[in-house]
C-alpha cells in the first residue's frame, strides 16, 4: 500500500501545479469531488440530509467550502461553519469562498454551541489539513469535544483534523472521524495503529495528479 509522508504530498502538489500544469483550483475541485462520492455514501441514496461542513482557514477548508458547492447541487441541504475569519481566505479557497458566497449557502461562525445545537446527518471535517505539527489553539479542542458529543457520522477530509500526517499521533485535541477520505494516497502515520480510532474507514480519492509523478516521488524517499 503507497503511503506518502507530509513533505512528499508537498512536493507532488508543487510539482503537479509547476511541472504538468494542473491548476491548484482543479485539484481542489477533484477533491471535492472525490469527498461528495464519501459524504453521498454516508447520506441517503439521493445524498439528501442536512450536513454541518467544519471549514478552517487553508486548502482544506476550501475543499469543504468546495464539497458544500457540490452536496448542494445533489440536494443535500448544507450548512457551512467556519472557525476562521473569511477574509483571510487567499488562493484557492478564496475562489471556492467567493463561489459559495455568490450561491448564498449559508454560512455561520463555528462554535462548540452550534455544534451542540444541531442535528445534522452528517458532519464534515474540513479544518486542517495534513500539515499541522503542534497542537491546534483554543477554540478547537472544545469543537472537536462537541463533535464528538453528538455522536453522528463524520467525514474526514484529507486527514481528520488534529492528527500529525506522519506519526498517526495527535499533538493535541483531534476530530475523530467515521470515515476519512484522504487524496493522492494513504499517509505514512496512518500505518500506525493508534491512527484508526481517528480515521475510521479510509479510502484513497483521485485528485488528478500524474501517476508517473506519484510514483517518482515515492521512490524518492
Amino acid at each position: 500500500m503507497l503511503r506518502l509522508t507530509r513533505e512528499q504530498l508537498r512536493e507532488i502538489d508543487q510539482r503537479a501545479t509547476e511541472e504538468f500544469h494542473v491548476p491548484g483550483v482543479v485539484l481542489m475541485e477533484n477533491a471535492a469531488r472525490a469527498a461528495a462520492v464519501a459524504a453521498c455514501a454516508m447520506l441517503t441514496n439521493d445524498c439528501g440530509g442536512d450536513v454541518l461542513i467544519l471549514c478552517g482557514g487553508g486548502n482544506n477548508g476550501g475543499d469543504g467550502l468546495a464539497l458544500a458547492r457540490h452536496l448542494h447541487n445533489r440536494g443535500a441541504d448544507v450548512a457551512i461553519a467556519l472557525t476562521v475569519d473569511p477574509s483571510r481566505y487567499q488562493g484557492d479557497a478564496l475562489v471556492n469562498w467567493q463561489i459559495v458566497s455568490a450561491m448564498k449557502l449559508s454560512v455561520v461562525p463555528a462554535t462548540p454551541r452550534l455544534i451542540d445545537r444541531s442535528a445534522p446527518s452528517l458532519i464534515v471535517d474540513a479544518i486542517f489539513g495534513t500539515g499541522l505539527t503542534d497542537a491546534p489553539r483554543d477554540p478547537f479542542g472544545a469543537i472537536a469535544a462537541a463533535v464528538a458529543r453528538k455522536g453522528m457520522p463524520v467525514l474526514a477530509i484529507d486527514i481528520p483534523s488534529g492528527l500529525d500526517c506522519d506519526t498517526g499521533i495527535p499533538p493535541g485535541a483531534c476530530i475523530r472521524a467515521t470515515r476519512t477520505v484522504t487524496f493522492v494516497a494513504q499517509k505514512t502515520g496512518f500505518a500506525n495503529p493508534e491512527s484508526h480510532q481517528y480515521t475510521g474507514e479510509i479510502t484513497v480519492g483521485d485528485i488528478g495528479c500524474p501517476r508517473e509523478l506519484i510514483e517518482a516521488v515515492a521512490r524518492s524517499r
